[in-house]
This record gives structure tokens, C-alpha cells and sequence, in this order.
């Protein structure tokens, strides 16, 4: 698909952000890490030449991109093993010293925050400010854990074994990288999958920042069911962090029961937000506006409205103005060369083929009886002339998708809102609870006794008051209820505990667990 040149024709690239441009600025600021053509693996404290470069495209343009090296399984086995060495040396270093090696790597990353971010933009389509944004809360982050890690060690040591780490591809330094490094300053090595589909070349550079200043991380690319059995299952493992969708963290998990491995799998729902005897429209719009921030690429967005129906119509025009106002296109278009790179919600979604899907799941529901209430259009976008558009998907939101279609049911993972209208109590928590649970959820309501009592029968994590609930940073627990989450929570003192061993032997973590149900005020 190829965008009108009539439509924004005097918009191009801003000079100096082309994919070229960052690339080569990477194998200046580490050339062990990029060779001229390729990306490198790393484990056991060498940057290898190895792995068969996937032929990878940017969702900005579809021009090519520097895509993963992916090893096979024996390599990945290799790796494990060589992460284990590392951990453990490095658990007998003592915290201070651990600390000064994640604050200097910190640092350099700091040093280098708009080159990382520039990457995000180019491999996973964020527009700069929440590129920038998703640096800042990796660092901003783990300084916190830094100061705060004494009191969270008091009486614990490190696993027997390095933790393993499979993300999804849309927080690379906030989720994945954060992770590792918390996992590190707690006195283990870890290990990490980059996600197939974006963020290989920002995580490179990140861990090759990292692994300079001695920190025991380990980085390999490759097909997720090709290197489960190494990733997941190795007996070296001493924990497993997954990030992604219930399909493949179902396998995961199944992989996972008979090994009594230490264990936190987050994996999507369909975070909806309640209105229920509400009055507060211009709060709630303000809300809304924000959400479509990176076209709800986020596993704490809210894709479903359930509404009241008296009140409907007063959500309409709450609603559609902001919708029909959601600014999207290439992230890093200008008109002049001055210019600051656009403020757009968002960019593309992550590939043409999830554009193309849920292209398709809106021609579902629609043909099964859902009502289109909004559609945008690509025209409505800011594009370089003539530039590829296939994975670009302006907003779009349907009114009553019938319980048959795929978006009933699950979170479609991009700017399409679905929309659930209710006449009673009842139907309003049937309607919030549609997929076993989730992460978050928010309820519209004036009445704020009402509104407690509601939220304690809405199976998610985090419930919010006329408010948006987010993953949360430092000290904020993490997880979810259902199917949105097996094993551990995170967050604080809930993620230091996770990857570290307690006095007690019986010690039993705050999660969502098979045998019992704990879960820490959220």
C-alpha cells in the first residue's frame, strides 16, 4: 500500500535519522557488537559472529532493516551454559561492587539514551517521544532498585541458577532491559531472547553497554519454539521471566510443571474500562486521548468501553471527538529540516502482517452483526510521499462485536476499541470479565463506594477509579488475575524476591500460583 504523495507532499525524512545513520553511529559506539552487516550474539562475555541474519523490515516504510542473528538450539544450549559460568562468578561479587558496575552501565546507556531511542523508532514504529520515554523509565528504574536494593537483599542470596528472559517486542529497555538489570544487581546473571519482530539492535547496543562494564548478560536471537527447550526448560535455569500473548505463554507454562523452576509469565487480557453512573466527561475524554498512545501496543491499554446505557450517549460525545482527533503517521516526518519530529500518537503497528490481521477482525465483527461507529482513514495520516503504509492502521471502534468474533473476547492489540453497551450490574462485570482475566481495568463512577464494590468483582490486577492503572514502576506491584498471569508478581520488593532465595525454605512468593491465590494490595 503506497501513500498519496498529495496528501502531505512537502513531509520527508528528517535529516540525520535514517535507519543508515543510526546503524553506523552503533558500530561506532560498539563495533564488537555490530559488525558491518549483521548483529551479533552474546554469551559467556564474547560478541560472536554467529546465527543466520533474519531478513527484517521496519513498520515505518517497509524498507529493510538489521534484523536478528538466529542461532539454533545446540548454540542456544551453549549459551546457557556459559550464562551459568557467569553466574556463578557473579554472585559472589559483593553488592557495592555489583551496584557501581549497574550504575556505570547505566550511565553509558544515559550517554547514548537518543541513539537507543532512535532504534525503537526504526525496529518496533514508537514515535520519539515515547521511544525516548521508554529509555528514560529503563534507567530512571533501575537507579531506583539501586538505592533501594540493600533493604531487599536483607537476608537473601541469588538463585542457583541465571534467569532466563523472553519479552515481547514492544518495551525493550522498560520491560526486558530493566529486568535483566535488576536481575543482575540482585546477584544473578541473566540471559535474554531478543524479541523476532523489533528492538534486536536497541537490546544489542544496551547489553553491549552493559557487558563493558562487567555485568554478566547474555543476548541471543532465534525462533522461540526452536530455543524453548534451552530458554525454558534447561536445568541451569533458575528462573524464567516471559512476556507475550496466552498462546504461546500457555506453552510455557506447560512447559514449565514438572520443573519447579522460579517462574513469571505475563501474558495479555482484555482491559476494559466500566462507565456506570458517571458524570465526568471531560476527565474521562482526557483519559481516552492518552490512551491511544502507540496505537495501544501496550499490554496495560484499554481496548473495550462497556457503557451503561442511559449513558451512552453522553460517552458518544465524550468519545468520538477524540477518536476522530488521534494523530498518527511516520514518526520521523517533517516538513522542514528544523523541524521537531512530529508529535503523534502513534506510529505503525508492528508489522503490515498484524495490520493485515486486524483488518481482518474488524471485517469479522462487523460481517457477524458489529456496528462500525468509527473508521479512519489512512488519508488522515502524516506521510512521506510515496512511502509504504501497509502497516499503518487508523482508528477504529465497534459497537456490540457479536460473542462469535475474535474481538469479543480477546485484546486485538492495536487501535481498535470495541464497544459493549449494559443495562445492569450484572452485565457490566460479565462484560469486564470477557477473557479470564487481565492486568487492569477502570471503572467511570461517580459514586465511589459503588464504584469498590464493583471493582472487587472485576477479575484484574489493577482496578482503577476514574483513572487509567498502568504496570506501575519501582515500589508498585505488578501481575495479573486469570489467565493474564502465571507465577510471581513483580514490582519492588515482589521482583528482587522473585529472583532471589529467602532464610526460609517454605518461603512462598505473592503471585498467581496453581495451589493458592495471593496477591499483595495493588
Amino acid at each position: 500500500m503506497v501513500a498519496s504523495s498529495l496528501s502531505t507532499p512537502r513531509l520527508h525524512l528528517k535529516p540525520g535519522t535514517a535507519w543508515s545513520d543510526a546503524y553506523t553511529r552503533c558500530t561506532q559506539v560498539a563495533p564488537e557488537a555490530f559488525a558491518d552487516d549483521r548483529l551479533r550474539n552474546l554469551w559467556g562475555g564474547q560478541w560472536r559472529r554467529t546465527g543466520e541474519p533474519l531478513r527484517s523490515v521496519t513498520p515505518l516504510d517497509g524498507s529493510p532493516i538489521t534484523g536478528p542473528p538466529m542461532i539454533e538450539p545446540e548454540e542456544a544450549r551453549e549459551a546457557i551454559r556459559a550464562t551459568l559460568d557467569d553466574h556463578k562468578r557473579w554472585r559472589d561479587v559483593p553488592l557495592a561492587d555489583r551496584k557501581m558496575r549497574v550504575s556505570a552501565a547505566l550511565d553509558a546507556m544515559d550517554s547514548h539514551r537518543d541513539l537507543l531511542a532512535l532504534l525503537l523508532v526504526w525496529e518496533i514504529g514508537k514515535p520519539w517521544r515515547l521511544a525516548r520515554t521508554d529509555v528514560d523509565r529503563a534507567i530512571d528504574g533501575v537507579r531506583w532498585y539501586v538505592e533501594e536494593i540493600d533493604a531487599m537483599l536483607a537476608g537473601r542470596t541469588p538463585l542457583p541458577g541465571p534467569v532466563s528472559n523472553i519479552a515481547s517486542w514492544n518495551y525493550p529497555m522498560s520491560v526486558l532491559m530493566h529486568a535483566m538489570l535488576v536481575q543482575v544487581l540482585a546477584g544473578n546473571a541473566a540471559i535474554a531472547k531478543t524479541p523476532t519482530d523489533g528492538g534486536a539492535a536497541c537490546l544489542t547496543l544496551a547489553c553491549a553497554l552493559a557487558r563493558r562494564e562487567g555485568l554478566p548478560v547474555a543476548l541471543v536471537s532465534g525462533s522461540g519454539s526452536r530455543l524453548s527447550g534451552a530458554l525454558v526448560r534447561a536445568p541451569e535455569i533458575g528462573a524464567l521471566a516471559f512476556v507475550g500473548g496466552r498462546s504461546t505463554g500457555g506453552q510455557v507454562a506447560a512447559a514449565l510443571v514438572d520443573t519447579g523452576k522460579r517462574h513469571f509469565l505475563e501474558q495479555e487480557g482484555l482491559n476494559a474500562w466500566g462507565i456506570w453512573e458517571f458524570s465526568q466527561w471531560d476527565l474521562l475524554a482526557a483519559h481516552l486521548r492518552k490512551g491511544f498512545e502507540y496505537g495501544k501496543q501496550r499490554c496495560t491499554a484499554y481496548p473495550r468501553y462497556v457503557v451503561q446505557r442511559q449513558l451512552f450517549d453522553q460517552f458518544l460525545a465524550a468519545y468520538l471527538p477524540v477518536v476522530s482527533s488521534v494523530r498518527f503517521g511516520h514518526p520521523l516526518a517533517v516538513a522542514h529540516d528544523d523541524d521537531p519530529l512530529p508529535e503523534i500518537d502513534f506510529g505503525p503497528v508492528i508489522t503490515a502482517e498484524k495490520s493485515a490481521e486486524l483488518a481482518g477482525k474488524v471485517d469479522e465483527a462487523i460481517a457477524k452483526g458489529g456496528v462500525p461507529l468509527y473508521r479512519g482513514a489512512i488519508a488522515d495520516g502524516a506521510f512521506i510521499p510515496g512511502q509504504d503504509t501497509a502497516a499503518y492502521v487508523p482508528p477504529v471502534t465497534i459497537l456490540a462485536p457479536p460473542p462469535s468474533c475474535a474481538l469479543h473476547h480477546a485484546e486485538p492489540f492495536g487501535p481498535v476499541d470495541t464497544i459493549v453497551v449494559v443495562d445492569s450490574e450484572a452485565e457490566l462485570l460479565a462484560a469486564m470479565n470477557a477473557s479470564n482475566g487481565a492486568l487492569v481495568a477502570s471503572l467511570a463512577c461517580d459514586d465511589e463506594a459503588l464504584a469498590r464494590r464493583l471493582s472487587s468483582e472485576i477479575h484484574a490486577f489493577k482496578v482503577g477509579i476514574n483513572k487509567p492503572r498502568s504496570r506501575g514502576d519501582r515500589a508498585e506491584p505488578f501481575g495479573g488475575r486469570g489467565a493474564s498471569w502465571k507465577g510471581a508478581f513483580v514490582g519492588g520488593d515482589h521482583l528482587v524476591h522473585a529472583v532471589t532465595v529467602g532464610a526460609d525454605p517454605t518461603e512462598r512468593l505473592y503471585g498467581n500460583f496453581p495451589s493458592y491465590s495471593l496477591y499483595p494490595d495493588a
